[in-house]
């Protein structure tokens, strides 16, 4: 219990203090996570749609993959990722190793089928009669997904919202393609695994906090706009 309280006593003071080490790890989370989960949004939400609106052939083996990758170990995707820019490996002359770039990939690659998914089934939910009425009105099928998709905003941002969350607390594919390097691919989750096997508890438990705080943060911030929006 002392331990506990001694911990919680120091984290408090390097909060307050904001030591530079909680900062520097907390800054490179959100710059990272950030990207990855702008990038999987970017390229997920199109492919959502497609594959929830569209009859193609393969479309349920399409489904099928996105489901399964929903569910992938992000220790593995930190391996697919390490042997792909390895120095012998296809990507090895990009020299993305132990990068902030090779984060991103992988934690990109975490997100994507999450927010291709639920991106999926929200358009999979909307009344199958919207969409013919608005190709009965002359819409173009560019103009019927984006009526579409404004119709799907509250989900999509969920989706969007489980696609960050996806990634900001994972560690294993952070550690394994950015190698903990500290002041650059150090981030909350990699930091506090070092600092708890060091047995620096008081730095851990800062850094916890602070983590802990960024995704309440980002939540709220999502709930807002998604209540702000909802239909009267």
């Amino acid at each position: 219990m002392e331990l506990i309280l001694q911990g919680l006593i120091g984290a408090l003071q390097r909060i307050v203090t904001l030591d530079p080490d909680v900062m520097e790890a907390a800054s490179a989370s959100l710059v990272i996570t950030g990207s990855a989960t702008a990038l999987s949004v970017l390229v997920g939400v199109p492919l959502g749609v497609l594959v929830g609106l569209g009859r193609f052939r393969g479309r349920n083996l399409a489904l099928s993959l996105v489901n399964t990758g929903m569910g992938f170990p992000p220790v593995v995707i930190g391996l697919f990722v390490v042997v792909f820019v390895w120095r012998s490996g296809p990507l090895g002359q990009l020299d993305a190793y132990c990068t902030r770039g090779a984060m991103v990939a992988a934690q990109f690659l975490l997100a994507f089928p999450t927010v291709v998914g639920l991106t999926a089934i929200a358009m999979q939910s909307l009344d199958p009669m919207l969409r013919l009425q608005v190709l009965s009105l002359g819409a173009t099928r560019l103009q019927v997904g984006w009526i579409l998709v404004r119709e799907a905003q509250l989900p999509i941002l969920t989706a969007a919202m489980a696609g960050f969350g996806a990634v900001i607390s994972e560690v294993g594919a952070s550690v394994m393609t950015g190698c903990n390097i500290k002041g650059d691919t150090r981030i909350l989750t990699t930091a506090i695994l070092l600092e708890t096997n060091m047995g620096t508890f008081d730095v851990a438990f800062a850094l916890s906090f602070v983590l802990l705080a960024l995704i309440f943060a980002i939540n709220a911030v999502t709930t807002w706009a998604q209540q702000r929006r909802r239909p009267q």
